[in-house]
């Protein structure tokens, strides 16, 4: 337990450098950690980790993070080369560097960069000031150059794994941890060099060479002094050589702790956190949990003063009439779990503007008068979660009918950046009607625990939104009508939500028994690769610990270091797939993870979640996350089942038909999102592979690497284009590309730069995209599914690149999952008017799965694939392959 210290203690942060160390400590999920925005969100997740592990531990008085202010600084004045060998910002990182600066305001913490100078400098700087008014100093950082800083009062703390765990540098404990003192570091730092900032040091002269060194000499200076003394050597030559070297080495490492900084340790008190920005980042990137854990009290705090209360009138009744639903009604279900398949109705409410009826659950089930009212198409209904509304009734034997607007669907294609969150009040007051409460402000902290002892603050609390969401739904309208986005809403979405709360209800089988087999069959397999790691390893080691890793491959087997970190060379996947050609131990190693992974994760997880009774899983389609569209699946996540390994390939083989002779069948669209992009820039190399029925990876390798034909194209050549063609699509960085590939940035941005010269339609798609993206603020698909972006005009480079990634996207994506949808209406509709029995089960993407009778495997072969394929008409056509199979992993 911590308690706040009486002395003053000021916390200076290395921002640059734990902004690096984030990114990279969790650079393997660097693709899944995404905000709904498109934005990677690895960097901030971790820093936001270690500001809460380091601001508890330390409890201090000030603090300040400090910045570079730019690549060159005076260091550069006398050497050219200084920090010449690092590779610039990767695009991923550079991204996230703005929002950083938003991050440290909400915890509360001051920020500064100094033009020429570095954030060493400005640390050395306050450290030094703060030391002499009597200050406890702690320093964060990445960098082990500062514990030079270290003093009675000054201790620095270095980030050994990830940002979260620490390695403390006192005066006490340098020497242990480093072989010198802290004066000697710039010494030391002067004869070995420091390879991550391009210090030369003197030739030969390692490590231990310079430890040894300063315990004879204690400095430089006396160093050369003596060097008369020394044994004639190569080492002496060197030093002899190199003196100048060695000498400006020092200078460079050296920190300067008098630099001309305009702000004083004085002026950096620490106020705590911003509790209203806090909620707002939390939320802006998808930081849910954290969101959770905030306190309520602090939380209620940040909304500040609410908006004078509207007087609604309603009623809690017990008896339920037909003179109680009106024609235009709110259908309200108050469902305090966010898995409507398992969620308790708390209350059961409906109405307009001017009355509301609220009830409970068993009332209403109960009721001749309430079944009649939600079963007839007549009576027309407003609902918040159309989906989640329709599942749940229906689980409880009503069929819900006359919905006809959805407020949570509504929204999400305004703004999608504002998709529901689960409250209410977010859409209302985003739309003009600021009079609902938030839920926690109701039900208080997590909302999800069960309702209030206050019953009477509740039905008012459930009445507001009725009246909320009457209020709205006109101004919605509008605005759905400017956009031309009503055929979005009415034809696609509404109707969707019917058919994937059908899917959900339906579920899948997974035969357990299966899933046990893989289960055991995959620990046999694991056992085989340990020991197999182990034997060329040649002693066993915790193979999940990058530490013991890093001392098998690059110590105890010598293998060539890739990329160091601060606490060691570097095991991370990226690393590994690079070293597979020098160590053969490392495909074990690769696949020992990627097991690992299924496992845990997709095993031991489906296992949980198959229904004992029925043998089926549920998943949820979540309509309103993804920016593009996109659906995406929870509870559990069958969207990301692994396909590229045999053993993630082996889950899908327990998902099997619910009925004896019936079979599954898959059907999925083929490079559809090349083809849109094919059909909207109206590049006529595109146009012309895909109406020859061509390979597409493979005339892109033609023309990017100047191939002749197809004949000279080899399976690299087709892999590499195709990284290109789908790094295109998705507004990949030269950066993104080059770790794709294995390759340099130059390549990469070679590879980029070829293929737009010889697909130029979607170089001049790209541009017009990007430049009505900044005219108009937006990008659309082709159906008028609206993506907004704020930062496509900002000064900020990286806040505009990212958006210009993003503009030109989105339409691609955005109308792939369009497309999709309407297929699903398609298909549903024609199975239930040409009366089959198949049922339509998952959507994977550009992926449909079905069952249905062996028998009537040729019929909903022909419906599916005409259907999907002219789902909408292009300037090619879209193409589907198609497989039926005994299970999911035959298809």
């Amino acid at each position: 337990m911590t308690t706040k210290t009486t002395k003053k203690k000021l916390l200076l942060i290395d921002g640059h450098s734990v902004a690096f160390r984030a990114f990279y400590a969790l650079h393997s999920q660097l693709e899944r950690m995404k905000n709904a925005n498109g934005l990677h969100t690895n960097a901030l997740y971790g820093f936001h980790n270690m500001l809460e592990n380091i601001l508890e531990k330390e409890q201090p008085t000030h603090a300040l993070v400090a910045f570079d202010a730019g690549s060159t600084t005076f260091r550069h004045e006398f050497f050219d080369d200084y920090k010449g060998g690092r590779d610039s910002m990767p695009g991923e990182l550079s991204e996230q560097m703005p929002y950083l600066k938003e991050l440290l305001s909400a915890f509360g913490l001051k920020s500064y960069e100094l033009p020429n100078f570095e954030a060493d400098d400005i640390i050395g700087t306050l450290a030094n000031e703060a030391e002499k008014q009597d200050y406890e100093v702690v320093v964060l950082s990445g960098d082990k150059d500062l514990t030079q800083l270290v003093t009675e009062d000054i201790r620095v703390d270095i980030t050994v794994k990830g940002v979260s765990n620490v390695e403390e540098y006192t005066m006490e404990t340098v020497k242990d941890l480093m072989g010198v003192r802290p004066d000697q570091i710039v010494d030391y730092l002067g004869l070995s060099g420091d390879p991550s900032d391009n210090i030369p040091g003197v030739t030969g002269v390692g490590d231990k060479t310079a430890i040894k060194l300063l315990e004879q000499y204690d400095t430089m200076e006396n160093l050369y002094e003596h060097i008369d003394e020394m044994n004639k050597s190569k080492r002496k030559e060197n030093l002899i050589n190199e003196k100048d070297t060695a000498f400006l080495s020092k200078k460079l490492a050296q920190i300067n702790t008098e630099s001309p900084i305009e702000i004083s340790a004085d002026e950096l008190d620490y106020p705590g956190k911003d509790i209203e920005k806090l909620i707002a980042f939390y939320k802006e990137m998808d930081f849910n949990s954290h969101l959770e854990k905030l306190d309520t009290e602090a939380y209620m705090e940040s909304l500040g003063e609410q908006p004078e209360e509207k007087e609604i009138q309603y009623e809690v009744v017990d008896e339920i009439t037909a003179e109680m639903f009106a024609e235009q009604t709110v259908l309200y279900l108050e469902m305090l779990d966010e898995n409507y398949h398992k969620a308790e109705i708390e209350t059961v409410a409906w109405g307009d503007d001017e009355k509301v009826y609220l009830t409970t659950i068993t009332q209403a089930l109960a009721s001749e008068a309430f079944k009649t009212y939600i079963e007839d198409s007549n009576k027309h209904k407003i609902t918040y979660d159309l989906k989640a509304y329709y599942v749940a009734l229906q689980r409880r034997g009503l069929s819900l009918k006359g919905v006809d607007f959805d407020a949570v669907l509504a929204s999400y294609l305004l703004r999608s950046e504002d998709s529901s969150s689960g409250d209410v009040a977010d859409i209302t007051e985003k739309n003009g009607y600021p009079g609902v409460l938030p839920d926690e402000a109701v039900y208080g902290k997590g909302a999800k625990r069960g309702v209030p002892t206050d019953n009477e603050k509740m039905f008012k609390h459930v009445a507001s939104k009725v009246d909320g969401l009457f209020s709205i739904r006109e101004k919605i309208s509008k605005e759905l009508v400017e956009n031309e986005q009503e055929e979005l809403l009415y034809e696609i979405e509404m109707p969707l939500a019917y058919i994937l709360g059908d899917m959900e209800i339906d579920g899948i089988k997974v035969d357990a028994q299966q899933i046990e087999k893989l289960q055991t069959e995959f620990a046999e397999i694991l056992t085989n690769i340990e020991q197999t790691i182990y034997g060329l390893a040649g002693e066993e080691f915790n193979i999940n610990s990058p530490k013991q890793l890093s001392e098998i491959l690059f110590v105890k087997m010598g293998y060539t270091p890739i990329r160091k970190t601060k606490t060691g060379f570097s095991t991370a996947q990226d690393v590994l797939e690079k070293l597979q050609a020098e160590a053969p131990i490392v495909e074990h190693i690769l696949k020992y993870r990627q097991i690992a992974k299924i496992q845990s994760t997709y095993v031991d997880g489906l296992l949980k979640v198959i229904d004992p009774e029925t043998s089926l899983v549920h998943t949820r389609y979540q309509q309103t996350v993804a920016r593009t569209g996109r659906l995406s699946s929870v509870d559990p996540n069958l969207q990301n089942i692994p396909i590229r390994l045999e053993e993630g390939r082996k889950v899908r083989q327990a998902f099997v038909p619910r009925e004896k002779d019936w079979k599954l069948f898959s059907a999925d669209y083929s490079q559809i999102e090349l083809r849109i992009l094919a059909h909207i820039s109206e590049d006529k190399h595109l146009i012309e592979t895909f109406k020859n029925n061509e390979d597409v990876h493979t005339t892109t390798a033609v023309r990017v690497f100047g191939l002749e034909s197809a004949d000279e194209v080899t399976p690299n050549m087709r892999r590499d284009a195709k990284a290109v063609n789908f790094g295109i699509v998705y507004g990949i960085s030269d950066y993104g590309l080059s770790q794709n590939l294995n390759i340099s940035r130059a390549e990469a941005k070679e590879y980029i730069d070829t293929y737009f010269e010889r697909f130029p339609g979607v170089k001049d798609y790209i541009d017009n995209i990007i430049r009505e993206a900044k005219d108009q603020g937006f990008v659309e698909t082709i159906f008028h599914r609206r993506r907004y972006l704020p930062d496509i005009n900002s000064r900020n480079f990286n806040l505009r690149s990212f958006a210009e990634r993003t503009a030109m996207n989105t339409p691609i994506q955005g109308s792939a999952a369009d497309i999709i949808k309407v297929a699903m209406i398609q298909v549903a509709e024609r199975l239930e008017k040409e009366k089959l029995e198949a049922k339509m089960l998952l959507q994977v993407h550009d992926e449909l799965v079905f069952e249905a009778p062996e028998a009537e495997m040729p019929a909903l072969k022909k419906l599916v694939e005409e259907t999907m394929e002219s789902a909408l008409d292009l300037a090619i056509p879209l193409k589907v392959d198609s497989n039926a199979g005994d299970t999911w992993y035959d298809l």
